[in-house]
């Protein structure tokens, strides 16, 4: 090999190093931008499984708190002084607390599985399953029955009746009990002639009877509130005016009138609080007092809060209807007249 065929050789191979140099320098670029994006892959995925830990985090806290309200709940109904029980849509009993047991005089856990018509009058058991029939398409009801305690005399009552269908479609029935206080001649009456009497004044309660005429405006954003503490007010010859919120509260004034106000205070936008204080603001304006009453479901709700906003009375939901009814009467002032016009 001559020396120009050496160095010609030797250039050729210098052009090939020069040349793979290139080709490695790219690979290790695209090799090093390959790393980079691992790295932020990984980076992403770390900050993902911080964020899983904190959504697993706020989970458990949830199901803590869910896991407490339901027993708060379960206690509550448990231990509630008004009788209660839970049916399907055959009456069959699929719940039952304390009260409904030392009513009825059987321990509780004898119960569940019975049909509630075991523990209705005889004579009223076929009246009975043609309400239940026909809860099923209704909203919150009253009936007036009588149960048989163990080994006792029939007992007067009243059935509060929610009806409650699921997303299944499966029909329950909740049923809150209030045992009712009758006059021997009332009780006589009843038996001589009961169908006689009209099923709207059959077993009344003792409560104040100068009650007709009287408007009550009712304030609740539940439905099932508001129906029930209709059903509860208007056997009383009490005219009810029902509404969601606030402010069809106070369009309710001028047109409606009422003599007392009852109002829920936990409701979404304008709470309880700010629509008496609106109403208060009203009265000044126009020479009028309107009485008012707070009602919550909650057994922390502040009872001195609600009386120095500007209510006049405070109930929990689960007090007994009669509760209700004694409670409007105060505030319009019937129940101190009937006293008076009693001893005149």
């Amino acid at each position: 090999m001559s020396s120009e065929q050496f160095r010609q050789y030797i250039r050729t191979i210098q052009k090939q190093i020069a040349k793979l140099q290139e080709e490695l320098a790219r690979d290790w670029s695209e090799i090093a931008e390959a790393l980079d994006g691992l790295q932020l892959i990984h980076e992403e995925m770390q900050t993902s499984l911080e964020a899983a830990e904190v959504v697993e985090q706020t989970l458990l806290q949830q199901n803590q708190q869910i896991a407490a309200a339901y027993q708060y709940y379960y206690d509550l109904f448990q231990t509630s002084p008004i009788a209660y029980v839970v049916t399907d849509a055959n009456g069959l009993i699929l719940e039952a607390n304390q009260a409904i047991a030392q009513l009825l005089k059987v321990p509780q856990r004898y119960l569940l599985g019975k049909p509630l018509a075991v523990y209705v009058a005889e004579g009223e058991r076929h009246d009975f399953y043609t309400k239940l029939s026909r809860a099923k398409n209704s909203g919150i009801q009253v009936w007036q029955m009588s149960i048989c305690p163990r080994e006792d005399t029939p007992l007067a009552v009243e059935f509060y009746v929610s009806t409650v269908r699921s997303d299944a479609g499966l029909i329950e029935l909740r049923i809150a009990v209030s045992t009712m206080s009758l006059s021997r001649e009332t009780t006589q009456a009843q038996h001589l002639n009961q169908e006689a009497i009209r099923p709207e004044t059959r077993f009344r309660p003792h409560l104040p009877q100068s009650l007709d005429g009287l408007r009550v405006l009712v304030v609740d954003d539940e439905p099932d509130v508001r129906e029930f503490i209709t059903a509860i007010l208007e056997p009383y010859g009490i005219g009810v005016r029902a509404v969601t919120s606030a402010a069809a509260a106070l369009a309710e004034l001028e047109q409606f009138h009422p003599d007392v106000l009852v109002s829920d205070i936990r409701m979404p936008g304008e709470d309880g609080y700010s629509l008496i204080q609106q109403i208060r603001a009203w009265e000044a304006l126009r020479g009028r007092h309107i009485p008012a009453a707070a009602i919550t479901a909650y057994l922390d709700e502040d009872r001195e809060k609600a009386l120095s906003a500007g209510f006049e009375a405070h109930l929990h939901k689960l007090a007994p209807p009669t509760d209700l009814i004694k409670m409007v009467a105060q505030l319009a002032g019937r129940a101190a007249k009937q006293e008076s016009d009693a001893l005149n």
